[in-house]
């Protein structure tokens, strides 16, 4: 089959093309590049007005015209592309707003694309209506609109609230009605979902773990604890909370451990950053991981993320034997932390489990097979 898929986050739709080409499928991939990530893609979008002259100039034009440029532009070369991301059998789109344009030119491209081409399918993965809505009611014990709700407000667009905004509700109403159905990446889509007539399923996040070596972890010295800050998702992401654990954790164990930080690199930087590491910090406000966590698990490191009941349950596992689940609560990450660094011998426990559960759930060979059954039944 020829598969288009639509818009990139956090290598997705990357390791998923890599599963399908592996089941001799012809895949490519149309997006911009997820800013500072820089992920690779087929048919690479530029945007044009990012910073600097043009950025202030984009931003004046819209205050006093309501058009956004950078959205004009975008749409111009999804035209342009029209006889390479023509006559495909399936599209799949990362997500209602798969370019981060302005609602009405989200729908252009949305209709231009499947009008060029056969069946289309939706992710959720990322916000969007349903998943910000959910969180916005109060539904979860937390999400990742905590920190906003709690008066957290650095990057405001960051929260994803723009689409609780009437534009952007009714393209979401758009798009569900032209759509075949949406699947959900993990339990933290999958919950809001539930019930949902155009719901397909969670199929869960796509791992080359061919791509990413395990070694197995030696503890000889101090324990290395690697903290990935996204300047831009700093509260969403808990990384204030994370920062004040490791505060607690340092004043009783310096000795023990190495805190290692980084801030926004890039895709190939970041991963290789986090090489020496025996344990990572990812993320706060999620009942399930994320694709930083799962590349962290597939190379055997110990990660905190969500891993919460809901997401225990689905897969039959108990607490704190594949990740360690990441509360909103300084004093309890670091009594996790606490209770690494006193038993090292479960690091490399948990270590060996991470693999083995990317292996068994989350190969992108098995999971391109769980896309591909759910995109045939609507063929």
């Amino acid at each position: 089959m020829k598969i288009l898929l639509v818009g990139e986050y956090s290598r997705l739709h990357n390791s998923l093309k890599e599963g399908l080409i592996l089941l001799n499928h012809d895949v490519t991939i149309v997006a911009t590049k997820d800013g500072f990530k820089n992920y690779d893609v087929d048919l690479p979008i530029h945007k044009k007005y990012t910073k600097g002259f043009l950025k202030k100039f984009k931003n004046i034009i819209y205050r006093l015209t309501k058009i956004d440029l950078e959205s004009l532009q975008i749409k111009k070369q999804i035209i342009k592309l029209k006889p390479k991301i023509s006559d495909f059998d399936i599209v799949q789109f990362i997500n209602e707003a798969s370019f981060g344009c302005t609602a009405s030119i989200e729908k252009d491209i949305f209709d231009l694309i499947s009008t060029w081409n056969k069946k289309v399918f939706l992710l959720s993965c990322g916000a969007d209506y349903i998943s910000i809505k959910y969180a916005h009611d109060g539904k979860p014990r937390y999400s990742i609109l905590t920190p906003y709700l709690n008066g957290k407000h650095q990057f405001l667009s960051n929260y994803g609230l723009k689409f609780l905004q009437q534009d952007f509700i009714e393209l979401h109403n758009h798009i569900y009605q032209s759509i075949e159905g949406v699947i959900a990446s993990d339990l933290d889509y999958h919950l809001p979902l539930k019930n949902h007539p155009k719901y397909l399923g969670l199929i869960p996040n796509p791992i080359n773990t061919e791509e990413l070596e395990f070694k197995k972890l030696k503890i000889e010295d101090k324990i290395v604890i690697f903290h990935g800050i996204n300047s831009h998702s700093y509260y969403k992401k808990g990384s204030d909370i994370f920062e004040e654990a490791l505060s607690i954790i340092n004043r009783k164990y310096s000795d023990k451990i190495k805190v290692v930080t980084v801030r926004s690199l890039p895709y190939n930087e970041y991963i290789k950053s986090y090489n020496e590491a025996h344990i990572m910090l990812d993320q706060v406000y999620a009942f399930d991981q994320g694709f930083n966590a799962l590349e962290a698990m597939a190379m055997g490191k110990v990660v905190f993320t969500g891993a919460e009941k809901e997401w225990l349950d689905y897969y039959n596992l108990i607490d704190d034997a594949v990740a360690i689940n990441a509360l909103p609560d300084a004093e309890r990450i670091a009594n996790k932390l606490e209770w690494l660094i006193t038993n090292p011998e479960k690091i490399i426990d948990i270590s060996i489990n991470a693999r083995q559960f990317v292996e068994t759930y989350h190969n992108h060979k098995y999971v391109a097979e769980q896309y591909l059954k759910t995109w045939q039944k609507h063929l």
